[in-house]
């Protein structure tokens, strides 16, 4: 796969679809900076390190403009300019009907999950058109396409992450950058594994797939969008969802979704 001797920044790489996303481009030859506000991202790095791979760890909060400067600037000086992003990092831990969230927690969740995009996006883009090579990955999810029962903020967020890949790739695919989305459904992480079983349940009987997914496949996909044979996949949402958002189900439980007295 065609990432060999590139430089990849991953954030969110603590643990979970991140780490494994890491782990992927760092096995197939890429050197990587992994980023996550969590100081975990030291030991994922670390075990990296230790079979081989050229990784640095870098702690910064991606809703922060001068600490993603600053920490794709250590990317920088230690691994090379950095020519993939994954934009991976994002929060969902507000959980309310729009009439009752709280106004600084609705921003909290826009400003990790699409600012925090926006941020790295302006912190990279310069190396990246004047190397003239790039690959972006934002990871969305399939909640900007159907949304999410009482978690407006989490599905408006990732729904605008959907935008700013389109808009990068009609201001930047002529510098040979391309910027894509991939959307996961439910997929097997330790968030997934802590919702109700209820939710999870009625979601896995909805995908035709009849399963969560993997981490390794939604690394898988991203690793490919990353790589030099992807060059002409620009601007476009990939679902990986086992086929869930073909039956336009949103996730939230049937009892949520038939409404009061039923």
């Amino acid at each position: 796969m065609g990432v060999e001797a590139r430089t990849a920044l991953v954030t969110g790489a603590a643990r979970g679809i991140g780490q494994v996303i890491a782990k992927v481009l760092a096995e197939a030859g890429a050197r990587v900076a992994l980023a996550d506000r969590d100081v975990a991202v030291n030991r994922t790095a670390e075990t990296l390190r230790a079979n081989g791979h050229q990784v640095v760890a870098a702690c910064f909060d991606v809703a922060s403009p001068d600490e993603v400067r600053a920490g794709v600037e250590r990317a920088r000086s230690t691994l090379g300019v950095v020519d993939v992003l994954v934009s991976n990092a994002g929060i969902v831990d507000h959980i309310a009907p729009v009439t009752r969230m709280q106004r600084d927690r609705w921003t909290r969740e826009l400003e990790v999950n699409l600012g925090g995009a926006f941020h790295l996006l302006q912190a990279v883009l310069p190396g990246m058109i004047e190397g003239g090579h790039g690959r972006i990955v934002l990871v969305s999810s399939v909640a900007a396409l159907g949304g999410l029962h009482r978690q407006a903020g989490y599905a408006a967020s990732k729904a605008g992450l959907l935008g700013l890949a389109k808009t990068v790739t009609l201001e930047h695919a002529r510098d040979g950058i391309t910027c894509n989305a991939v959307l996961p459904g439910l997929i097997e992480t330790e968030t997934v594994a802590s919702m109700p079983a209820e939710i999870r349940d009625a979601t896995i009987a909805s995908t035709p797939a009849h399963r969560l997914g993997r981490m390794e496949e939604v690394a898988q996909l991203v690793a490919f969008l990353a790589s030099d044979e992807a060059g002409f996949i620009n601007g476009a949402e990939i679902r990986i969802d086992g086929g869930f958002s073909l039956n336009t189900g949103t996730l939230g439980s049937r009892k949520e979704l038939r409404g009061p007295g039923s």
